[in-house]
Order: C-alpha cells, then structure tokens, then sequence
C-alpha cells in the first residue's frame, strides 16, 4: 500500500467514525434567573397557616420540569423577601447584579422571580438603569406555591419562551404574567387577588405567550436609560386628599427629602394649602414633581385656580405625564442631580419625564 492509499484510508475511517457518531448536538441555550422572593416563593406556615417565604430560586426551577427541555437555568438567590420590603435599598445591587450576569455572551437572557406588590416598579428601575439589550422578564404569582393552581410555574416557564423567542430582544424589561407582555414602564398591578392583575392601560400590552409561540405586537416606544448613580436621593411620596393642609409636604422638606412627588388628582390639581406647600418647598430648593393618581391620562398644567397644575407649574412644579406616581418616584430618584444648585433647573428635569 501507498503512502498516499494509507493516507486517504486513514481519512476514511475518519469520516466512517465521524458519520457513526451523528451531528454534533447544540448546547441548550443559557437562561439567567435571579430570585428575590415574593409570593411565588411561598407557602403556607404549618402553624400560622398564613403564606410566608418558603422556597429558593431553584426550588422554584425544580418544580418547571418542562425548563429543562428548552434551556440550561442558571440560578442566582439574591433575596428571598417580600415585595413590600425591595425599594432604593436594594434595587441597585439587583441592576448591578443583573448587568453582570447578562454581560456573560452565552446568556440570552434573565428572569427576575419576584413578589407583585411592587414587581412594576422593580421592572421601571431596571428598565430604566441596565445596559444590556437582552431581554429581562419579571414574573410572579398571585398564588402562593401550597395553592393547587398556583400561577408561578405557568409564569415562569412562559418568561424562558419569551426570551429564547424571535424578537424578544430590544424589547426593555418586560413584566409578563397570564400570557401578557408587558412593558415596564407602562405596566400597573390592578388587582389584589385576581391572576389578570397586571395591564398598561391605554398603552395596551406588548404581546402574548402562546402555547405554540411568543407573538409581538408593539415595542415600547418611550424608553430611556440612565446612570446608576453611587447613591440615591430620598424622594418622599406625598399624596393628595381631601382637606390637606401641606404639612405633610413641610415636612417631608424639612426631614431631609431631596425631592417630593405629589399625587395629585386629576390633570394634576391640588388645594390652596398644598399650592402653598409646595410652592414654599420649592422655593426652598427642594424640588416637586406632579403626578396623578387617576389611572389613565397625562399629568398636566391646566387649570388656573390655586392648587390647579398651571399655577403649581408656575411655582416651579415638574409634572410627571403619565407616569404613575411611584414610577415617577423612581425616575426622580435617577435623574435628580447631584449637585444640589443644580436641582434648581425645572426645564432640565422635566424634559426627563418628557421624553
């Protein structure tokens, strides 16, 4: 035999093993899920028979079977709270934490288990502070883990389609609960109990989890990002109601707030005693923001009596659109200034709602 002859015999029995051995198998795509508590992760006490936090991020993995089938789950336990206990305390850990893990180029995407009391306002801050184009769902429950239609696992499976599906990236953070899509920022609990809790309002939703695919509609189209700043201001919520006399907007000033967001009614109207309130606190260096608390339209500054939104504008006031008013807390909380003469500058802050 040849040279050449027992070179291409020994390329031969190369292919014969390669072609015996089959394709090459992909490797399953890599999900990230970061768990931070909520009712998705508890059950019921033996003792108290009340829901408290029970189950870890992988526990929660554990009990979807059908993951494994699409994804390898890469689990992170950063927290395993309530929702009523996240806030500016933890949130910038959480978008840190988040940006690290989606910086892995193998990861397509994450899943933030969390509790629904706050999870839009949680999605509004990471919306609003990751860098990452890839998609990032936050999902939850409204039935505890010992209830025997939970929703957690339908939820977290429907995110892992989500995010291995065409288009879901560039799409922001998403909060998608019974099959909906929606966007962060547009997004509102409504419901205490009700599985069909969370909605946009006139926004409308982004799309749906299908049982046979993911299907887009629409793309948030008012969005933003910006700096995660080393420390975050104090901005107090005030609300408006029936007979206020503005000391609560005293003081929130005069305990340390850096900024105050009013919940207004209507277009953004308040009384006399609130006008003075504010118009006071402003004077005194300490911004207000307006927003209002009627589910669906803008903030704005309309009405000429005192405490209407175009006096309250004229006495420096910042209104809000139609953000919520603990979203537009959130916003103020990333785009205050630093400098604190720079607080002054009403036109430059409002044209960060405007956008």
């Amino acid at each position: 035999m040849t040279k050449t002859t027992g070179h291409l015999t020994a390329l031969g029995v190369a292919a014969l093993i390669a072609l015996s051995a089959g394709p090459a198998l992909a490797e399953p795509p890599r999900i990230a899920v970061v768990a931070t508590g909520g009712t998705i992760a508890m059950k019921l006490d033996p003792t108290t028979h009340a829901p408290v936090p029970a189950l870890s991020g992988e526990d929660l993995v554990a009990a979807v079977p059908k993951l494994k089938d699409i994804a390898t789950i890469e689990v992170t336990e950063f927290s395993n709270v309530p929702s009523d206990y996240m806030g500016p305390d933890r949130w910038p850990a959480l978008a840190r934490r988040i940006d690290a893990l989606l910086a892995d180029p193998g990861i397509r995407g994450a899943i933030v288990l969390h509790g629904t009391d706050t999870l839009d306002q949680t999605a509004y801050f990471l919306d609003l502070t990751l860098k990452s184009d890839k998609p990032v769902v936050l999902v939850g429950a409204q039935r505890n883990a010992s209830d025997a239609d939970a929703d957690g696992p339908r939820n977290l499976l429907n995110a892992a389609r989500q995010i291995l599906a065409e288009g879901a990236a560039g799409q922001g953070v998403t909060v998608t609960l019974n099959h909906r899509i929606n966007a962060a920022r547009e997004v509102r609990k409504t419901h205490t109990s009700n599985v069909e809790t969370f909605n946009s309002g006139e926004a409308g939703i982004l799309g749906t989890v299908d049982e046979d695919r993911v299907v887009f509609g629409r793309r948030s189209l008012r969005r933003q990002t910006l700096p995660l700043p080393e420390r975050l201001p104090r901005v107090d919520l005030v609300a408006m109601y029936a007979g206020a006399d503005g000391s609560q907007v005293r003081h929130a000033a005069q305990s340390g707030a850096d900024a105050i967001v009013v919940e207004a009614y209507g277009w953004g109207n308040v009384n006399a005693e609130m006008h003075d309130a504010i118009a006071e606190v402003i004077a005194g260096g300490v911004p207000v923001v307006v927003a209002t608390k009627v589910h669906d339209g803008r903030a704005l500054p309309v009405y000429g009596f005192k405490g209407g939104g175009n006096t309250l504008r004229k006495a420096g006031a910042v209104f809000a659109g139609d953000l919520t008013p603990d979203k537009a807390r959130i916003l103020t909380l990333l785009a205050l200034p630093a400098d604190k003469g720079a607080r002054k500058d009403q036109a430059a802050l409002q044209a960060v709602f405007d956008k």
